[in-house]
């Protein structure tokens, strides 16, 4: 497989990477990995980061199809749906 055969698979995995290469980003994937699943105040707790920031990146993460959020009352919970990055994730900090 090639970029010249099959340019969309290499863009998407290119757009994949791009999400995951924010530190922040990384982080919070790697820990909602771990946990399983948490808040965004659990989120901001661990990583000492404002409320809007973690916000942020989250949406990012769930545009991307990384993460979904999971309605509690009034909390939402955020999980790793994506495998393929759950794997990718495992491998980087093996």
């Amino acid at each position: 497989m090639t970029y010249s055969t099959h340019p969309k698979i290499f863009e998407e995995k290119a757009e994949l990477l791009k999400v995951l290469g924010h530190p922040v980003r990384l982080c919070i994937v790697k820990n909602l990995i771990e946990q399983k699943s948490a808040n965004v105040t659990q989120i901001q707790n661990c990583l000492k980061t404002p409320q809007s920031t973690i916000s942020q990146h989250l949406a990012k993460l769930r545009t991307a199809g990384i993460i979904e959020g999971r309605r509690e009352g009034t909390e939402v919970h955020y999980s790793v749906v994506d495998e393929k990055v759950k794997r990718l994730i495992e491998a980087l900090f093996s």
